[in-house]
């Protein structure tokens, strides 16, 4: 069964990062990916959230650098070391119809800390400051979404990768988030 299901992902990997390529998304997806492209938002984040809600805007970032602590070292330092499944672009059988964007990682696959780290922002978001501003909710999914289909895409990880990822990311996320919204109810006050 087990080995079924590598097949099939390597069968999926294959059809996204074989198959479905264009030359836009080839030059866009590796940028998309790259965390540092995203510094930019995450300064604008933190200046937002503590202009609108002042104290409590920093308790939300301090919860929110708590959620994506405890995704990454969940997947980099606990999942990674203990699975230890080699990444596409070390795969002999895949090596001949590998589409390598990014560079390859020396360390392990599963889960993608990508995924992990961008779900547990948009999941802790979508059920904090997504209380208020309920548009944001889905977008913030499907940002996060993005980020690990763009994983896959450049040859990165495999689509399992990221789904686990996603999960492990999307449950500390609304764990952190539970647990911020029991300890600070009134939360989004801003006077």
């Amino acid at each position: 069964m087990l080995d079924q299901l590598l097949h099939l992902d390597e069968n999926w990997f294959r059809l996204i990062n074989g198959q479905w390529h264009h030359p836009f998304w080839d030059v866009v997806l590796p940028w998309w990916r790259d965390k540092k492209t995203w510094i930019p938002l995450y300064l604008l984040l933190a200046f937002f959230s503590i202009y609108r809600f002042k104290q409590n805007g920093i308790y939300l970032l301090l919860a929110l650098i708590i959620s994506v602590g405890v995704a990454d070292t969940a997947s980099s330092q606990w999942l990674k070391k203990s699975v230890q499944r080699e990444r596409p672009c070390h795969n002999a059988i895949l090596e001949k119809d590998i589409r390598i964007l990014t560079g390859c990682s020396p360390s392990y696959s599963f889960t993608s800390s990508h995924a992990a780290n961008h779900f547990a922002i948009a999941v802790f978001l979508f059920f904090t400051v997504g209380r208020v501003w309920r548009w944001l909710r889905w977008p913030l999914i499907a940002w996060a979404a993005s980020i690990a289909y763009a994983q896959v895409y450049v040859g990165a990880h495999y689509p399992l990768d990221v789904i686990g990822g996603a999960v492990l990311g999307a449950f500390i996320g609304w764990g952190i988030a539970q647990l911020y919204l029991k300890w600070i109810p009134h939360n989004f006050k801003t006077t």
